[in-house]
């Protein structure tokens, strides 16, 4: 599933990084926190590897 926004891509780079051991999980905040517990890496790497161009900054969550 490709990223919805630029947000979220961060978001799952961030996540990657700490479930990786290149950044520290307590360093993340919000989204990405629960990224990076609820989500595999295989599903960060997609997420996280979505092109930008064409995206929004930020796409509201309307459920």
């Amino acid at each position: 599933m490709p990223a919805k926004s630029k947000a979220q891509q961060k978001a799952a780079g961030a996540a990657l990084a700490a479930k990786r051991g290149d950044a520290k999980v307590s360093d993340l905040k919000g989204a990405s926190r629960s990224m990076e517990k609820s989500m595999s890496e295989t599903e960060l790497e997609e997420l996280a590897s979505t092109k930008r161009k064409g995206k929004p900054g930020h796409v509201e969550d309307r459920t």
